[in-house]
């Protein structure tokens, strides 16, 4: 069920397709779900603005979506590894971000259309 938005200056060069195939593993590992479960979308930026705009330094904010009743101790394990694999894939100075938010049970619905 994780849900992870990718939102990115349009011209940091990272390979979106290597850091998903690395990413869905390592956050089906960390909550115990199934890596088919795991859903990415990555949104370029045309434009962003970081601090006084003087240091002109790309952005990725990274929001993991899940489903609530995780503890705060496992969502802290999954941000701290999220963002180190991100530094691993972003090979020029960048402000990055990584942000576990949780879902309602309650009200959350979700459907999976299949042709």
């Amino acid at each position: 069920m994780p849900q992870i938005l990718v939102d990115h200056s349009a011209e940091i060069p990272f390979d979106r397709q290597a850091f998903a195939k690395e990413l869905h593993p390592l956050i089906a590992e960390v909550i115990e779900a199934r890596i088919s479960e795991c859903k990415t979308v990555f949104r370029a930026a045309a434009d962003d603005f970081v601090g006084d705009g003087a240091a002109g330094h790309p952005v990725v904010l990274l929001e993991v979506k899940l489903l609530s009743g995780r503890s705060a101790e496992l969502r802290a394990e999954l941000s701290a590894r999220v963002l180190a694999l991100l530094q691993r894939h972003i090979p020029v100075p960048a402000s990055l971000a990584v942000e576990i938010t949780e879902l309602d049970r309650a009200t959350y619905r979700s459907v999976h259309s299949v042709g």
